[in-house]
């Protein structure tokens, strides 16, 4: 198999995140729950992938890293425990629905939403985002990188804005967490959610929400965290405050080895290749007849992910044909962004998009665009 579906989960892992997971697996208990070996190795384990993804995302203090299980959760947590009835909140068409359920939830808890359009490209103008901000406005909270187009938001940008009328910046970086650098205080974020299993390298099942110093979300869940037993409420402190239940030990092994391997191999490293096998897919169809491409091609900085359609062939079946004739696993469909697809007319048909790992090579990619001609200049 060919796998080119990296945005929705990276499926070639660094070898040394499965051997962490098998060795937590072997030997570790619950993180906080116990004074015996086990149970102390797993508080160690835990505490070490705080550190790591704070150093990685400059968080000042490894307690302001909670840890969740993907940035779906990170974003709930983020999102209903900082807005309150009556706040407005600015967010763009372009964002996956991690970002626009718990918003939609909100506005009928009692918070005012503003939805910025996407241009032709799929952008929206830094300046749309001043002219949408009024007195109640509470938080801008937006997606790094766009799952569908790979375009990149200029968060240094959204960050200054959000200090400059004292908003929230509340970031999702499913997309680029692992890939672009990312600075907590530098890029003025509020609330930083995190999915460990894409761009991260690491297992399903992890994620982080990371908080600037006098952000506290209310808990979205909850119940026993190893620590004041008797209180009726949960915790005053972090990272207790936001993680209740048994902590998910052996998958967060998996990322701190996931932390290591990015730390040694280089961020830039791995986003270059990336980045030159996506622009190389790329070279090798924009010619195919019929071919439609979608997102913003002419910036320099993206994401490694090109969505597109073959004239009128339902994206869902050149996605199926791809696997069933070449196997090649690519993502077909909504790509659980709405608005993005109502924005370019693609509601019915879907997109078809492929997204690369550095682990990919050049001689999948050259395979991946034989296979696409060859489609396309079949007669349908």
């Amino acid at each position: 198999m060919i796998y080119l579906d990296n945005a929705a989960t990276t499926y070639h892992k660094p070898p040394e995140v499965a051997e962490a997971v098998f060795q937590a697996l072997k030997g570790t208990g619950s993180s906080g729950r116990g004074a015996h070996g086990a149970s102390l190795e797993a508080g160690r384990l835990v505490y070490k992938a705080r550190v790591a993804v704070s150093e990685l995302f400059n968080v000042k203090d490894p307690s302001r890293v909670i840890f969740t299980s993907n940035a779906t959760e990170s974003l709930n947590i983020a999102i209903q425990g900082l807005l309150s009835p009556g706040d407005r909140c600015i967010t763009t068409a372009m964002e996956h629905n991690s970002v626009l359920r718990p918003l939609y939830h909100m506005e009928t808890k009692g918070i005012i939403l503003d939805i910025l359009p996407g241009d032709s490209n799929g952008r929206v103008a830094i300046e749309a985002f001043e002219s949408a901000i009024k007195p109640d406005t509470k938080a801008i909270v937006i997606a790094h990188g766009s799952n569908v187009t790979g375009n990149v938001m200029d968060i240094k940008a959204i960050g200054d804005l959000c200090r400059s009328y004292g908003l929230l910046f509340i970031l999702d970086a499913a997309q680029t967490a692992g890939l672009l650098p990312i600075d907590m205080e530098k890029h003025g974020i509020s609330a930083l959610c995190l999915s460990g299993h894409k761009s991260l390298l690491g297992p399903q099942g992890t994620g982080a929400l990371c908080l600037a110093e006098g952000v506290v979300p209310e808990p979205l869940v909850y119940g026993g965290t190893g620590m004041d037993s008797f209180a009726m409420g949960m915790p005053g402190v972090l990272p207790e405050r936001l993680e209740a239940g048994t902590m998910n030990v052996h998958g967060l092994a998996g990322l701190l080895a996931a932390c290591g391997y990015i730390k040694g191999f280089g961020q830039d490293r791995i986003f270059r290749e990336a980045s030159e096998l996506a622009k190389a897919f790329l070279d090798g169809i924009k010619d195919i007849a019929g071919l439609v491409l979608y997102g913003d091609f002419n910036d320099d900085l993206r994401t490694p992910v090109v969505s597109f359609n073959i004239r009128d062939i339902d994206a869902g079946e050149l996605a199926d044909e791809l696997y069933e004739r070449f196997g090649i696993a690519v993502r077909a469909g909504a790509h659980c962004a709405p608005l993005v697809h109502r924005t370019f007319r693609t509601e019915k048909q879907g997109m078809v998009r492929f997204s690369f790992s550095h682990f990919n090579t050049m001689e999948e990619i050259k395979a991946a665009i034989d296979a696409l001609r060859t489609i396309g200049e079949e007669e349908r």
